[in-house]
C-alpha cells in the first residue's frame, strides 16, 4: 500500500492503493459497502452488488481500481481497469455499458481530498486515455484535476428521463390526465382478458427466468433484447440476489388467467426509484401490460416516498407520456499532459 506525502495535514493521513488483484477486488465489499452509504452521489449501480458481479461475469481488461483509505476505513473509491489497444491503453470505468450511472465514491465531508488523491494515484499507471462516462451531473468524478492531466471540456453524454412523483397512488398529483385514462383502459382491457394479478417478486432466479423469458419474446426479430447475451444473464444471475438482499430491488410479475404476461426490474434507493429493465409477451400487447406495470412501479414508489422515478438512460416516447423529462449525464476524458 502506498502513503501519498500531499504536503498538507489533511491529505497526509490519507494512503492509496492499486488493485489489480480480482480476489482484493472482491474483498473491498464489506468496506465497499460502508463507503457507498456515505457516498453523496452513489445510485445501487456503485454498489458492490452491481459492480463486482459485473467484474466477475466480463473481465474485460486489467483490473486498476483505486481505493483511498483513512486508517482502516474505505473512504475513496474509483472502480476502474485497463482496456490494452493497438492505439494505446484506456482507463475505463468497471460497469460501463450495462450501468446507467458510474461514478467515483468518496466520504462527503473529505471528497476533495479523496478525488485529488485518486488523481495523483492514477498517475501512476500506464494508459493513455482516461475516460468516465454517465457521470451524473452532481459526480466527483467531473471535478477530477492534476497538473499531469490535460482534461477535455465536460460533454452531454446520454439523457435518462426523470419524472418528478407527487401526490397519491391515483398518479393524479404527477401523471399526465392522457396516459392515466390510457392506463385505466389498460386495466380494463386486461380485466376482459382474464383475471389480472399483481405481485411483488424476490430477486431471484426464478424472477430473473421470466424476465428473460419474456425480454426475449419482446425483443424476437430485433436482436433479442440485451439479456440474449449469456454473459449478461450471467452477470444478472450473480447481481440480483446481492441487490435485493440490501432491499434495493423491486420486481414485479404481472399475470393475467394465472399466465405471467409481463415482469418489472427496478431499483429503490434514496427517495429515487429507478426502472431499469422490463419485458412482455406480445401476445397481450393490446392490453398494454408494459404500461400496467410501470403504473404501477410508480405508484408504489409514491407509496415509498420518493421524490423522483427515474426511467434511466434512453430517449424513447413513452417515457415522456408519463411525463418525465430529460436528466443529462456527462462524459469526460483525460490524456497525459
Amino acid at each position: 500500500m502506498q502513503a501519498l506525502r500531499c504536503g498538507t495535514v489533511r491529505k497526509a493521513v490519507l494512503r492509496s492503493e492499486i488493485i489489480d488483484d480480482p480476489v482484493k477486488f472482491d474483498a473491498l465489499t464489506p468496506h465497499w459497502w460502508k463507503l457507498w452509504e456515505q457516498s453523496s452521489s452513489a445510485t445501487p449501480f456503485q454498489s458492490p452488488a452491481w459492480l463486482v458481479p459485473w467484474w466477475r461475469a466480463f473481465a474485460p481488461g486489467e483490473l486498476a481500481t483505486v481505493a483511498v483509505w483513512r486508517g482502516g476505513d474505505l473512504v475513496g473509491l474509483a472502480p476502474l481497469y485497463l482496456e490494452h489497444g493497438t492505439a494505446g491503453s484506456k482507463l475505463l470505468p468497471v460497469g460501463i455499458s450495462l450501468s446507467d450511472y458510474l461514478d467515483i465514491l468518496a466520504v462527503r465531508d473529505i471528497e476533495a481530498a479523496v478525488v485529488s488523491t485518486i488523481a495523483e494515484t492514477i498517475c501512476s499507471v500506464g494508459w493513455s486515455q482516461w475516460i468516465l462516462s454517465d457521470l451524473p451531473q452532481n459526480s466527483a468524478g467531473l471535478t477530477i484535476a492534476h497538473p499531469g492531466l490535460t482534461v477535455e471540456r465536460p460533454v452531454i453524454h446520454a439523457a435518462c428521463p426523470v419524472l418528478a412523483v407527487a401526490g397519491d397512488e391515483t398518479l393524479a398529483g404527477c401523471v399526465p390526465a392522457r396516459r392515466r385514462r390510457q392506463l385505466r383502459r389498460a386495466r380494463q382491457a386486461a380485466s376482459r382478458r382474464g383475471r389480472l394479478a399483481l405481485a411483488s417478486a424476490r430477486g431471484d432466479q426464478n424472477f430473473l427466468n421470466q424476465l428473460i423469458r419474456l425480454h426475449h419474446a419482446r425483443w424476437v426479430g430485433h436482436g433479442g433484447g440485451v439479456l440474449a447475451d449469456p454473459t449478461v444473464q450471467q452477470f444478472h444471475g450473480l447481481s440480483l440476489p446481492l441487490l435485493d438482499a440490501h432491499g434495493l430491488v423491486r420486481c414485479w410479475l404481472l399475470a393475467i388467467d394465472g399466465t405471467t404476461v409481463a415482469a418489472y426490474y427496478g431499483f429503490h434507493h434514496r427517495g429515487r426509484a429507478y426502472a431499469y429493465l422490463g419485458g412482455l409477451d406480445p401476445a397481450y400487447a393490446e392490453e398494454s401490460p408494459g404500461a400496467i406495470l410501470i403504473g404501477h412501479a410508480i405508484a408504489e414508489s409514491i407509496r415509498e416516498d420518493a421524490r423522483e422515478f427515474d426511467f434511466l438512460r434512453g430517449q424513447e416516447a413513452y417515457k415522456y407520456g408519463w411525463g418525465a423529462v430529460d436528466r443529462w449525464t456527462m462524459r469526460r476524458i483525460w490524456t497525459r499532459s
